[in-house]
C-alpha cells in the first residue's frame, strides 16, 4: 500500500515541540524588537517635530528682525538726506549706531534663548 504523501516528513513529537517552542521564542523576540523600534521611531519623530517647531520659530524671528533692521536703516537714510550740516550727520549716525547695537544685542539674545529652548525641547524625553 502507498504511504501517505507527507508521511516522509513526519517528525517525532519531541522535535516538533522543540521547533514550535523555537518559533514562539523567535516571535516573542521579534515582537520585543519591533516594539523597541516603534518606540525609537516615535521618539525620533517627536524630537524632529520639536526641532522643526523651534527652527520655524527662529526663522520667523530672524525674518521679523531683518525687516525691523531694514526699516531702521531706511529711516536713518531719510534723516541723513535731510541733515543740514556735517555735525547733524555725525549726531544722526551716532544715534543710529547706538540704537542698532542695542537692537542687535537684544535680537541676538532672544535668538540664543530660542535656540537653547529648542535644544532643551528636543532633548526632553517624551512619554
Amino acid at each position: 500500500m502507498a504511504k501517505e504523501p507527507f508521511e516522509q516528513f513526519a517528525m517525532p513529537d519531541d522535535i516538533r515541540a522543540f521547533v514550535e517552542q523555537s518559533v514562539q521564542q523567535a516571535r516573542t523576540a521579534f515582537d520585543g524588537i519591533f516594539r523597541a523600534a516603534s518606540q525609537a521611531i516615535g521618539q525620533f519623530q517627536s524630537n524632529a517635530q520639536a526641532a522643526r517647531h523651534g527652527a520655524s520659530e527662529i526663522a520667523d524671528k530672524s525674518m521679523a528682525y531683518a525687516e525691523k533692521n531694514m526699516e531702521a536703516t531706511f529711516e536713518f537714510a531719510q534723516k541723513l538726506m535731510r541733515a543740514k550740516d556735517p555735525a547733524e550727520v555725525m549726531r544722526l549716525q551716532s544715534e543710529y549706531l547706538s540704537r542698532q547695537m542695542q537692537t542687535l544685542s537684544a535680537q541676538a539674545q532672544e535668538l540664543g534663548q530660542s535656540a537653547a529652548k529648542m535644544v532643551v525641547d528636543v532633548a526632553k524625553p517624551k512619554s
